[in-house]
């Protein structure tokens, strides 16, 4: 009952009024009815006591319809967590694992789920994961997931099942991402050069480098450089909205070129850069190659590489020397891709509209494409076996004729002779094949 909103309460003192009001009238006007002085009747003491009794009668009965909608409730909730659990863990992981995770997650952290599916952005970000599953970019599909639909629903649901309970298990490193070797990072990198405002003009993993006007402020405070760092994630009708977070930096006190960014709370996060290359003289061709590997409670060993530039377009004068340090690290520049920071207005709602009725009907279309190549495949592979299966009784006549002795093909010419003589005596009355 606490949990109404006030507002609906002050809505329904109207209604509860009029009924109140009706109700007392009629219990009023039925006893003063039943009391004429023709009927000889005294007033007792308990003239209301009718009254008293339906109201008691009536509140017995909405307490009861309480505690049984509370029930059914709470067992509503229970089914939904259940079948979200479900779909949000099976179909991506291993029977056994799906079931620990599962009964993990319901024993563990059933108040953070039951959350997220009340919340509809975490429940689009459950229902988003479900269009991962099983693509050959599953990881990256189910990040995305989490750019879209990220809020503090999504955050604690993903605290408690990933990082404080554990019921999701950890993706390990498969290598992907070494730690480069010390000889390919540059000899010396100050800090406080990385101050001020820098572009990622370009940037390797689609994943976490390519996003659309990515502006990053660094200062250094004491020993530490922190990063604004801002981006913007697009939305599937072409527009955005921004994102944003802050990074400190230390840096190692052996090996200058690497950066350390650890002690986050969210996931307990950890990303480690290493300057690969860099120039930094006050131009607009200034820059700063890193490349970086991090893990979280999520997933250990992802990473990639952006250029930092003071330009907001990536300048070609410094090209070669990118290509160089990104070969160093086996990496090919020429794959790395080139950001948008033009950071223009969001597109007006109805050209937004346009695009997605053509995404989709572009969608339609590819759909319908698949279908007729199945059926083209289908149809292909039909005729194909009634060709196979055609010459496979031709071979078998030709084995049948082989194997016959010259006795018994001499039986079946004359056989063949006799048919001939009977269909020209009786024309075309009988109509007789001949043995082939």
């Amino acid at each position: 009952m606490l949990s109404v909103p006030p507002l609906y309460i002050v809505g329904a003192f109207i209604p509860g009024t009029m009924i109140a009001v009706l109700y007392y009238f009629d219990h009023s006007v039925a006893s003063q009815l039943a009391q004429q002085k023709e009927f000889n009747l005294k007033k007792p003491a308990s003239y209301h006591y009718d009254l008293l009794l339906g109201f008691l009668e009536k509140g017995i009965f909405e307490f009861q319809m309480e505690v049984i909608m509370s029930v059914l409730k709470s067992q509503l909730i229970k089914v939904a967590v259940v079948m979200a659990c479900t779909f949000l863990v099976i179909p991506a992981a291993d029977a056994v694992d799906a079931l620990k995770t599962c009964s993990c997650l319901l024993k563990e952290c059933r108040v953070e789920l039951a959350k997220c599916i009340a919340n509809p952005s975490c429940a689009a970000n459950v229902a988003c994961l479900q269009t991962c599953n099983n693509r050959p970019d599953e990881t990256e599909c189910q990040i995305k997931c989490g750019d879209l639909f990220e809020n503090s629903v999504v955050d604690e649901f993903n605290e408690c099942a990933v990082s404080r309970k554990k019921c999701v298990p950890q993706k390990s490193d498969v290598g992907e991402f070494p730690v480069p070797h010390p000889n390919v990072l540059v000899r010396n990198f100050n800090m406080k050069d990385f101050s001020g405002k820098w572009f990622i003009t370009s940037g390797l993993n689609p994943t976490f480098d390519a996003f659309d006007c990515q502006l990053h402020e660094f200062h250094m405070e004491s020993n530490k450089l922190l990063g604004n760092l801002t981006w913007r994630i697009r939305t599937p009708d072409g527009g955005f909205f921004t994102r944003s977070a802050v990074q400190r930096f230390v840096q190692d006190p052996t090996q200058p070129a690497i950066l350390y960014n650890h002690d986050n709370e969210y996931l307990h996060y950890q990303d480690d850069w290493y300057i690969l290359s860099s120039k930094i003289e006050n131009k607009p061709d200034d820059y700063v190659f890193v490349y970086y590997r991090g893990r979280n409670d999520a997933w250990d060993g992802y990473g990639g590489a952006v250029v930092y530039t003071r330009s907001a377009v990536l300048p070609n004068s410094i090209v070669p020397e990118l290509e160089k340090a990104a070969q160093s690290v086996g990496r090919d520049f020429s794959k790395f891709i080139r950001t948008d920071n033009s950071c223009g207005p969001e597109p007006p709602l109805v050209e937004r509209l346009e695009k997605t009725v053509e995404e989709g009907e572009r969608t339609i279309i590819r759909e319908v494409e698949e279908i007729e190549g199945e059926v083209e495949k289908t149809e292909m592979n039909l005729f194909g076996r009634l060709l196979e299966g055609f010459k496979e009784l031709q071979q078998d006549e030709e084995n049948f004729l082989r194997e016959l002795s010259k006795e018994e093909m001499d039986i079946l010419s004359e056989l063949k002779m006799e048919a001939s003589e009977v269909e020209k005596l009786f024309g075309q009355a009988l109509p007789l094949r001949k043995l082939r």
